[in-house]
């Protein structure tokens, strides 16, 4: 049992309160997961620049970090610090360098990586995670979260969603996955690779095998249909937009809410009622095996 919410936006107007609407999205799922929290939001993007969201102990030495990234981008990279996570912009011609100057200081994680996308979790509530990392402060054109329930596996940061297997690129999921392990085997043997044995990265990787392939998402959802086993709700953010999927049975709630403004999704009714003009919005259930998809134009 775990939370998901989501927010697309239409209006411009409302991109600098992208962050303080979905804290306050997550924070009414605390119950369906206390275990730990997790976001990731769209926000300014720049041509050439890739942006990678690093987490490391809190006695990580970050000049030396950074020292070191600055030497491999080939100059001083642009970070922001969000509590356990730092934010840092490099070129994007220069990312395998990058990357293989992160491999020395195996005490840092690669989150999340892309253009637009910076990815955030950690152990903990909704209010907690989200204050600790200033998701209220932070603007974009989209955002979706989790907050989860950890009943397979261990309450680590690790664990928490979303899970990310693509530039820009990150899902989240309420449900279980019968057939991950035989999926995650094939997808290996395809070339990805997977940093933890939960059964959502599986979901994250096959989306992005289907995309790697040449598939659009639509259709990389609908293939999921046939080939993740289970039940389970996906939130899929990309650098355009944002999907929604429901497997075939449907078991797990859902709801989402649309008006000229935004786009809504959250895994019941109560994460929606704080969204500006949400009494004229048109409200509906998801329907089972049912693709959703909305893009910026």
């Amino acid at each position: 049992m775990c939370g998901i919410a989501g927010l697309f936006l239409k209006d411009r107007a409302l991109e600098g309160d992208l962050g303080a609407l979905l804290a306050g999205m997550l924070a009414p799922l605390s119950d369906r997961g206390p275990d730990s929290t997790g976001f990731a939001v769209y926000g300014e993007g720049a041509a050439g620049i890739l942006k990678l969201t690093l987490r490391g102990p809190r006695s990580l030495d970050a000049d030396a970090l950074l020292q070191s990234l600055g030497e491999a981008a080939g100059g001083p990279v642009a970070h922001r610090r969000h509590d356990t996570h730092l934010v840092v912009a490099i070129p994007a011609e220069r990312e395998a360098v990058v990357r293989q100057a992160l491999r020395e200081f195996p005490e840092v994680a690669l989150v999340g990586a892309g253009r637009r996308m910076e990815l955030f979790k950690e152990v903990g509530r909704p209010d907690d995670v989200s204050r600790r990392f200033g998701l209220a402060g932070m603007s974009g054109t989209h955002a979706i979260g989790h907050t989860r329930m950890a009943t397979e596996s261990a309450v680590t940061t690790d664990g928490a969603h979303p899970f990310t297997t693509g530039d820009d690129q990150c899902l989240v999921h309420n449900g279980s996955l019968s057939n991950h392990n035989a999926v995650r085997r094939e997808l290996i043997r395809e070339g990805l690779s997977f940093q933890t044995e939960n059964d959502s990265e599986v979901a994250a990787g096959f989306i992005t095998a289907q995309l790697r392939g040449g598939r659009s998402l639509e259709q990389a959802m609908e293939a999921s249909l046939g080939a993740l086993d289970g039940f389970y709700t996906f939130v899929i953010g990309t650098e355009q937009g944002f999907g929604v999927l429901r497997d075939p049975i449907a078991c797990k709630p859902a709801v989402m809410a649309e008006t000229e403004r935004w786009v809504a999704f959250g895994t019941e009714y109560r994460a929606l009622v704080d969204l500006p003009g949400i009494d004229g919005a048109r409200v509906w259930e998801p329907a089972p095996a049912r693709v959703y998809r909305w893009e910026l134009h």
